[in-house]
């Protein structure tokens, strides 16, 4: 492991300097083994982990790439991991999203469009009595971007993306369905685009924490 992570250090390093740029293709692997005074197995093992953290693109017959390093597709691996947590750590990011999406609500206060609050209203109004927890979860995710997008910071929207994706929130939802919460839970849904209309951020703000508490709340009491 220690001469694969010296070997991921020093492609990062390439790229941290410049010397590779995003879209750009990677020297042959004789090459660049050599240049980086690594073993060909080595340069592999590295390559193949920097894939898997969207850093690298190996292309079957063409070659390995930078990515585009886009936030977006870097914190992929971030939501990966996040649905592999435990339910007695569910609350730990709830707690994390309770501190970044009110702020990126009261900055979409600002910003959000006439016709993106109006398509965020027919979405909530199109929502039947009987839904399926699939059915919510697509809402509730699109419900949530749609804002989150709105404060015009991608690696806010990405990092709330990872946090709660859509098995945290189908294990959420699922219990909100048997405890009949549904409900409460739209109804606050509405009073956030309600807030983002009438431009008041502070108002945004405070309906977003009021809405993720009340689910943290819920968690607690549940045995």
């Amino acid at each position: 492991m220690a001469v694969t992570d010296e070997a991921i250090e020093k492609i990062k390093g390439m790229i941290v300097s410049g010397a590779l740029r995003p879209g750009d293709r990677l020297p042959k692997e004789s090459e660049l083994a050599a240049g980086l005074g690594l073993s060909r197995n080595s340069l592999r093992e590295a390559v193949r982990a920097l894939s898997l953290m969207r850093i690298l693109d190996v292309r079957q017959g063409d070659g390995t790439y930078v990515t585009s390093l886009d936030p977006q597709l870097l914190l992929e691996a971030m939501s990966f991991v996040v649905d592999f947590h435990r339910d007695d750590t569910v609350l730990e990011f709830l707690a994390v999203r309770r501190i970044l999406e009110p702020a990126a609500t009261a900055q979409a206060a600002s910003r959000i469009g006439e016709d993106q609050l109006d398509a965020l209203s027919d979405q909530l109004n199109a929502l039947g009595a009987e839904l399926s927890v699939e059915q919510l979860v697509a809402a509730d995710l699109e419900f949530h971007r749609s804002f989150v997008r709105s404060a015009g910071n991608s690696v806010l929207c990405s990092l709330l993306d990872g946090l709660s994706g859509p098995t945290t929130r189908a294990r959420i939802w699922r219990g909100l369905t048997r405890e009949d919460a549904v409900g409460r839970t739209l109804r606050e849904h509405r009073a956030i685009p309600a807030a983002l209309r009438d431009r008041d951020a502070e108002a945004a703000r405070s309906w977003a924490t009021v809405h993720i508490a009340s689910v943290e709340q819920w968690l607690r009491s549940t045995p």
